[in-house]
């Protein structure tokens, strides 16, 4: 199969995942185009894609966004995200492999481990969780572990923790595009066709369709279930890439 088909249903997965639940598109995405495009330039390519769907899921749940909480969390996820584009650039990218399939690895297992934490507020709280995101972000795509265990600690409710997620998102995977491209650390020799964008837009956009659709039939802990399900999957073959290339 084409890389650009396996790429779009990738992404088509998971908006529709990350439109019910909150979450989804980084989780599935990372993995899949670690494997596809290389660990460097195919979590920059994750990036830039969350910053897509993360706006576009925005406009829909706009009215549940708790915005005073995500500028803190948006904020304290700059330090995140400078520290996680210094490291790329001197990771080697086996290693970075291996990485990036161990932190996806690590949020399914969050699903058991989250449920059983205590309950703990305040702006140290935001502060770190912020900047794990931002720096799980950079480095391997996907800051959805630091968030929910970020929504466990805090309790914060499920519709307006997912709707919020949104422009979290779109700024982590913004910000971390921008430093990347600063450091030098895209893995990009040279840049995409010009049609990649607004292909990404629109199956982000189908899939923000069929996620609205699905909504109200699917319960949103069963499509983040999937998504981890989903990307654990990807991040075992990381994980075993990354190692093969070792030896």
């Amino acid at each position: 199969m084409d890389i650009a088909v396996i790429a779009g249903l990738a992404v088509f997965i998971g908006t529709v995942l990350q439109r019910i639940s909150g979450t989804g598109v980084g989780l599935v995405l990372s993995p899949v185009l670690a494997l596809l495009l290389g660990p460097s330039a195919g979590i920059l390519a994750t990036n830039a894609t969350t910053t897509i769907s993360g706006f576009l899921i925005m406009l829909s749940v706009r009215r549940r966004v708790v915005w005073p909480r995500v500028a803190a969390i948006v904020a304290s996820a700059a330090l995140g995200v400078v520290v996680g584009a210094a490291l790329v650039t001197v990771i080697p990218a086996a290693w970075l492999q291996i990485i990036i399939g161990t932190v996806v690895l690590a949020s399914l297992a969050l699903t058991v481990s989250a449920p059983r934490l205590p309950h703990l507020s305040g702006k140290g709280v935001t502060l770190a969780a912020g900047a794990l995101g931002g720096l799980l972000n950079t480095t391997a795509g996907v800051a959805a572990p630091a968030m929910v265990i970020y929504a466990q600690l805090t309790r914060w409710e499920q519709r307006t923790f997912s709707a919020s997620l949104q422009p979290i998102y779109m700024s982590m995977g913004a910000m971390s595009v921008i430093a990347k491209t600063a450091f030098g650390a895209t893995g990009f020799e040279t840049l995409p066709p010009w049609w990649v964008v607004p292909a990404v837009v629109g199956i982000v956009s189908a899939g923000i369709l069929a996620g609205t659709l699905l909504e109200r039939k699917v319960p949103p802990t069963a499509a983040r279930t999937l998504a981890i399900t989903l990307a654990g999957l990807g991040g075992a073959a990381a994980i075993i890439k990354g190692i093969l290339s070792l030896v």
